[in-house]
């Protein structure tokens, strides 16, 4: 999801503490909102490149973020990466999305991970409803998360993260208000396995994951509290070897956030009595009933339930583990928000280092992410190989 633009240089106070829970197209009241959507959002330029996909690509020092089940495949002893997003580039330059992960091999199964996402909002000025300056503040968000996966045999692995996430869009410019906190988990699981199908030789792996299980937050009232957007992703990925220098990747991930729906009725208005009494039931459904009844809490039914998938695919191109060339297309409903773009990017690896780059074209300008280039950087020291000797390196 992407966070409100354009309005967030002069927000009005009843805008501003529901900002958290909006999303560029909130309006349409058939869009799932959730606190901290920035949470949702690739943060390396690999992915972003491939359509946002990658709960099933092959693992790197960002495996943790998109399914920490890949922990355990991890190919480097220890691996780190820095990547920056520009946020409304072309209307501002003090906007921005950081992400810095890395990892660690304790044994040749198993690896333990980290991460930081830090969202910088940029200075904003903060007005009550008549229009009054209350004061500038720098709103900043940030999720820092701890992780581990564990082969349990030679192609298939699970994890876990543990996630701190902060939120604190007003400081104490505005009465009432409050830094929002929460506690988060994710799970993960992922196959991986070697075929021969006829002369060609392939990879085929398998991903999902379960991400931000935690508590509501609150910026003001805790009975107005907002779901963190607990979110299921399932992919899968297959690698053709063209020959010993060349190899070509397709990935597919499907994407469902575990909330509830929000609720309408066609032709009643949004403020109609019982509209509004359904909508305040949903938000106040516990974690466990929030995530069991988003399967089946649609007003349009089943067929509205599968409008709430987003799908991400990509393709990319890898010549001698040298060079890389990578092209994706994100689709979302047109009346879930209708986030739909087309990415590409190009990457390089040399020794221990590599760097990635990611341009996105929108269906909409209104895209934060329009016409910025986001870019990853990379360092992978000693494969497994040296770090356990050959008998250790994994099968992948």
């Amino acid at each position: 999801m992407t966070l409100p633009h354009l309005s967030l240089r002069s927000v009005l106070l009843p805008g501003l503490l529901s900002l958290a829970a909006a999303t560029a197209h909130a309006q349409d009241q058939h869009t799932i909102t959730t606190a901290i959507p920035i949470l949702t959002v690739s943060p390396d330029s690999r992915s972003s490149a491939l359509g946002e996909a990658g709960v099933a690509i092959s693992p790197d020092a960002n495996a943790g973020y998109y399914n920490p089940g890949k922990l355990g495949f991890v190919r480097y002893q220890h691996s780190a990466s820095l990547s920056y997003t520009p946020w409304l580039g072309t209307i501002t330059n003090d906007m921005g999305l950081g992400y810095l992960s890395g990892t660690t091999k304790l044994s040749d199964r198993s690896t333990l991970s980290a991460n930081l996402m830090y969202f910088d909002l940029g200075q904003i000025q903060y007005r009550n409803n008549t229009g009054g300056l209350l004061s500038d503040f720098n709103p900043k968000e940030y999720a820092l998360a701890v992780g581990y996966g564990q082969k349990l045999s030679d192609n298939f692995g699970v994890g876990l993260n543990v996630r701190y996430i902060r939120s604190n869009l007003t400081g104490n410019s505005i009465p009432d208000s409050q830094p929002a906190n929460a506690v988060a988990v994710d799970l993960g699981a992922y196959y991986t396995t070697d075929l021969t199908i006829g002369a060609g030789d392939y990879n085929l792996s398998f991903g999902g994951a379960v991400s931000n299980i935690g508590n509501k937050i609150t910026y003001t009232d805790p009975k107005n509290a907002d779901f963190l957007p607990t979110n299921l992703k399932l992919g899968t990925a297959i690698t053709k070897e063209l020959d010993p220098f060349n190899k070509l990747t397709f990935t597919f991930d499907a994407n469902k956030l575990l909330v509830p729906s929000p609720y309408y009725e066609d032709g009643v208005a949004s403020n109609n009595p019982a509209v509004v009494a359904e909508n305040d039931k949903r938000r106040r459904y516990g974690i466990v009933k929030g995530i069991t009844s988003s399967f089946s809490d649609a007003p349009g039914g089943f067929s509205e339930e599968l409008k709430e998938i987003n799908l991400s695919t990509g393709l990319e191109y890898t010549y001698n583990d040298l060079l890389m060339v990578r092209a994706g297309y994100f689709y979302e409903n047109p009346t879930k928000g209708n986030r739909q773009y087309l990415s590409f990017g190009a990457g390089v690896r040399y020794q221990v280092f590599g760097v990635d780059g990611t341009y996105l074209v929108p269906n909409s300008k209104a895209n934060p992410l329009s016409q910025t280039l986001r870019v990853s950087l990379h360092f992978n020291f000693n494969e497994l190989s040296e770090a356990f000797g050959p008998a250790d390196s994994p099968v992948n």
